[in-house]
């Protein structure tokens, strides 16, 4: 049985869902590379919960949100390699359905000191989304919504 290093991430993201269509980020890094994932990010420390989300759809996003409430808590766990190292993550989760929000969405963002992991922003169909087109908790929330994803 391979030995894994354990790692914590509580993070908050936002669920912004029209027409049967989900906005999704890009991932570069992490255990979601190359994935589709919920806009959202890690809280900082002393952070509230809805300024998290306000500053990472802001950073992630381009988007600036002015109506939205709390849906649901859950977490799952990932398998994948850090730098080469197993390692298991439980991923801790904070999700806001978006109501209403501001600005347009960048769809191309660039990787810098303040967005490290989304290359931009834009929506997709739900229905041609697939199981293995998204991060585990796109996956778990898109469900609990009650979307069949294969």
């Amino acid at each position: 049985m391979a030995e894994y290093k354990e790692h914590k991430h509580l993070g908050v993201y936002g669920l912004i869902i029209k027409d049967n269509k989900i906005l999704l980020i890009k991932k570069v890094t992490g255990p979601y590379d190359g994935k589709l994932d919920l806009p959202g990010g890690t809280i900082e420390y002393c952070e509230k919960p809805e300024d998290t989300l306000k500053r990472e759809l802001m950073e992630e996003v381009g988007i600036e949100i002015k109506d939205y409430e709390i849906y649901d808590a859950d977490s799952v766990t990932v398998e994948w390699a850090y730098q080469g190292i197993p390692t298991r993550t439980h991923h801790i989760g904070i999700f806001y359905i978006i109501k209403e929000f501001t600005n347009e969405i960048r769809k191309d963002i660039k990787i810098d000191s303040q967005n490290d992991d989304s290359l931009g922003a834009e929506f997709y169909d739900i229905k041609n989304l697939t199981k293995d087109m998204l991060s585990n908790i796109a996956i778990l929330e898109l469900e609990k919504l009650g979307y069949k994803l294969y």
